[in-house]
C-alpha cells in the first residue's frame, strides 16, 4: 500500500534526489531502544523508514540504541528483530549504538578541547533545577568554567571508573538562557556501573540519546532522519552537535506525526506497568498494542501495513479510530481466511428421526455424506466433509422461546436450516432442574439437504452447527478493548481498564478446523480466530465481522 510520492516526506526525498543530494542512494534507519517491544506506532515509523527506500531504492539501518544498561536486554532486541522482520521488511545492516561508543568518546573529547563541553558535578536535581522554565532562563552551574584540561582529567577518569554513579555528569556548553530548553547546557554522559547487554563491562560512562542519534546518523551517512514530532524541539540540538563535531556528513532531521490509536496506550512506561502488574498475560497478550500483541491475535502483517499506509505520512498529531484497523483487518482476511464453524456457547439438539445403529448391528444407516466449501466466494480453497449425526451443537444464542418481532433462528414449533446440512423443526423443549434449556427434541427432513433439497419447505434463517460426536472442544477467548474510554489517562489508565476485556468460551469446533494447515479461520457467523501458537486447542478472536468503520 505504500505510494512514492504521496506524503511530505517522500516528496522531500524525490527533490533530494533530482538535486543530486542523494547520490549514493537513500539511507534511512529504524532506531528503537531495546526496553520493551515494539507497538503499532512504531509499526508506522518502521513502515516509513523501510517503506521509502523500497519506493526510491537504498538501504535500511535496524540501529539498537542501547545506551541506558539499566533498562535494556538482548531478549528485547531478539522481539524487536522478530518484528521488524515479520512485517516483511529486510535491514541492509544490524547496528548498535554501543558499536559506536569509541567514536562517541573521541567526539565528546573533541568538544571538550573546543570548551565546547565541560564536566559537571551537580546532582540531577540540581542540574533540573538550574535549567529554569519557558519564561525564566536557566543559571550556569558553578562548574561551568572549568578549565579544558580539568574537563580532560575528569572525564578520562570518569570513563576508567573513578567515579560513583551520578557523581560527576559531562554536559555541553552552549546557553543557558535559550528559549529552546534543550540548548541549556544537556546533559551528554552520565556514570553508569552496570553491565551493558551488548559491550559488557566495557564501559561505565554512557552517551544519551541527543548525542548519541546525531552522530550515528553521520557515521551510518543516514540521508534523511526521519522521527516523531516530540523530537521537533530536539532538532536545534541534533543540528548544534553535527556542526560542532569532527565528522563530515549532517543528516536533516526530519519530523512527522505519531500514531495515536483509540483504546489504548502507546507509553512504553505504562506498557510495562501492564506486564509487571499482570493486568495481560505478557507483552504479546492479544489485547496488547504491541506487534507481538497483535500478531499472536492473529492480525496479518499485511493488515498493519495497510493501517499505516491509509493514516498517512502528516505534520498533525492525531487519534486513529480503532475501526479502521478492524476494517484493514477484515480486509486482508475476508478472501484468505477458510470458514468453518465453531460453536461458543453449545445447546445440544436431538434428530429425534435420525437414523440410529441398529440394535442387532454394528453398521449405522447410511445418510449421504456432507461437504461445505471453505470458502464460498474462493474456491481454491477447496471443500471438507461435515460430519452428521443424531446429536448436534448449535449456538444457545439461536434458540428462543420468546422471541422477537422477525426472528429468524429456531422457536419451539419453527424450522431452520442448518448449514450445508438439512431443515429442522422443533418440536420439544427438555428443560433441567433449574428450568434451564437443556437439549432440544428435534425432526429433520430428509429431503431438505442443502444442494438437493426437494422438501418445498421454506425456512426464513440459516444457523451454524457442530456434529456432536465428532466436534472437538476447543476454548475460544473472545478479547474486548483494553480500555473502557477511547483516551486512558497516563494517570488514571488504571482505573480505565476494562474489566471484561477477556471472555473465555467452552467452545467446540467441528474437526477439519484441527487438522487444516491454516492459523486464521472465520468462524461463520462469529467472527475472525486465530489459532493460538502458544497453546493447543485455544482459538484467539481476531475481530468481528460486524463492519463498525
Amino acid at each position: 500500500m505504500e505510494n512514492q510520492g504521496t506524503d511530505f516526506i517522500r516528496q522531500r526525498i524525490a527533490s533530494d534526489i533530482e538535486s543530486g543530494k542523494c547520490e549514493g542512494g537513500v539511507v534511512t534507519r529504524f532506531p528503537p531502544e531495546p526496553n520493551g517491544y515494539l507497538h503499532i506506532g512504531h509499526a508506522k515509523s518502521i513502515c516509513l523508514n523501510f517503506g521509502v527506500t523500497e519506493d526510491f531504492g537504498g538501504t535500511t539501518y535496524l540501529r539498537f540504541d542501547d545506551t541506558n544498561p539499566l533498562k535494556e536486554s538482548n531478549d528485547y532486541v531478539e522481539a524487536i528483530k522478530q518484528d521488524v522482520a515479520w512485517l516483511g521488511f529486510e535491514w541492509a545492516h544490524l547496528t548498535f549504538a554501543s558499536d559506536y561508543f569509541d567514536q562517541l568518546y573521541d567526539q565528546a573529547l573533541s568538544l571538550i578541547k573546543q570548551g565546547k563541553a565541560y564536566v559537571c558535578s551537580l546532582d540531577a536535581e540540581a542540574i533540573r533545577e538550574s535549567r529554569g522554565t519557558l519564561t525564566q532562563p536557566g543559571t550556569d552551574s558553578p562548574f561551568r568554567e572549568r578549565t579544558i584540561d580539568e574537563n580532560l582529567d575528569l572525564f578520562q577518569r570518569m570513563r576508567a571508573g573513578g567515579f560513583a554513579d551520578g557523581e560527576h555528569v559531562l554536559r555541553l556548553k552552549i546557553d543557558m538562557a535559550s528559549p529552546n530548553i534543550n540548548l541549556r547546557d544537556p546533559v551528554i554522559y552520565r556514570i553508569r556501573h552496570a553491565t551493558h547487554q551488548h559491550v559488557g563491562d566495557a564501559w561505565c560512562i554512557y552517551p544519551m540519546y541527543d548525542f548519541t542519534h546525531c552522530i550515528c546518523d553521520a557515521l551510518e551517512e543516514i540521508t534523511h532522519s526521519l522521527c516523531t514530532l516530540e523530537f521537533e524541539d530536539h532538532r536545534p540540538l541534533y543540528d548544534w552537535v553535527l556542526d560542532h563535531a569532527d565528522l563530515n556528513f549532517h543528516p536533516p532531521q526530519i519530523e512527522f506525526s505519531r500514531l495515536g490509536l483509540e483504546y489504548t496506550v502507546m507509553s512504553k512506561r505504562l506498557l510495562h506497568r501492564l506486564v509487571d502488574e499482570d493486568i495481560v498475560a505478557g507483552w504479546d497478550d492479544p489485547r496488547m498494542p504491541t506487534i507481538a500483541g497483535l500478531r499472536r491475535r492473529g492480525v496479518p502483517a499485511l493488515a498493519i501495513r495497510d493501517f499505516c499506509a491509509r493514516i498517512g505520512i502528516t505534520k498533525q498529531d492525531n487519534v486513529v479510530e480503532m475501526n479502521l484497523l478492524d476494517f484493514c483487518i477484515r480486509k486482508c482476511l475476508e478472501s484468505t481466511a477458510p470458514r468453518g464453524m465453531a460453536v461458543l456457547e453449545p445447546l445440544k439438539v436431538v434428530l429425534t428421526n435420525y437414523p440410529n445403529v441398529q440394535s442387532d448391528s454394528v453398521q449405522e444407516a447410511e445418510t449421504p455424506a456432507l461437504t461445505g466449501p471453505w470458502h464460498s466466494q474462493n474456491e481454491a480453497l477447496g471443500h471438507r466433509d461435515l460430519p452428521f449425526g443424531p446429536e448436534l451443537w448449535i449456538e444457545r444464542s439461536d434458540f428462543s422461546e420468546n422471541p422477537p418481532s422477525k426472528w429468524k433462528r429456531l422457536l419451539p414449533g419453527g424450522m431452520v436450516r442448518l448449514r450445508y446440512a438439512y431443515i429442522i423443526v422443533c418440536d420439544e423443549v427438555v428443560y433441567d432442574d433449574q428450568g434451564g434449556v437443556l437439549q432440544l427434541n428435534c425432526r429433520y427432513f430428509e429431503d431438505s439437504r442443502s444442494g438437493n433439497d426437494t422438501s418445498g419447505l421454506k425456512p426464513k434463517g440459516v444457523i451454524h452447527w457442530v456434529d456432536a460426536a465428532a466436534g472437538i472442544p476447543v476454548t475460544v477467548r473472545d478479547y474486548g478493548r483494553l480500555f473502557t474510554v477511547p483516551a486512558p489517562g497516563a494517570d488514571t489508565f488504571l482505573q480505565d481498564i476494562n474489566p471484561d476485556s477477556l471472555t473465555e468460551y467452552a467452545a467446540v469446533a467441528e474437526p477439519a478446523i484441527m487438522t487444516h494447515a491454516a492459523k486464521n479461520f472465520q468462524f461463520e457467523r462469529q467472527g475472525y480466530f486465530y489459532k493460538d501458537p502458544e497453546q493447543g486447542g485455544v482459538f484467539n478472536k481476531t475481530v468481528s465481522l460486524r463492519e463498525g468503520f
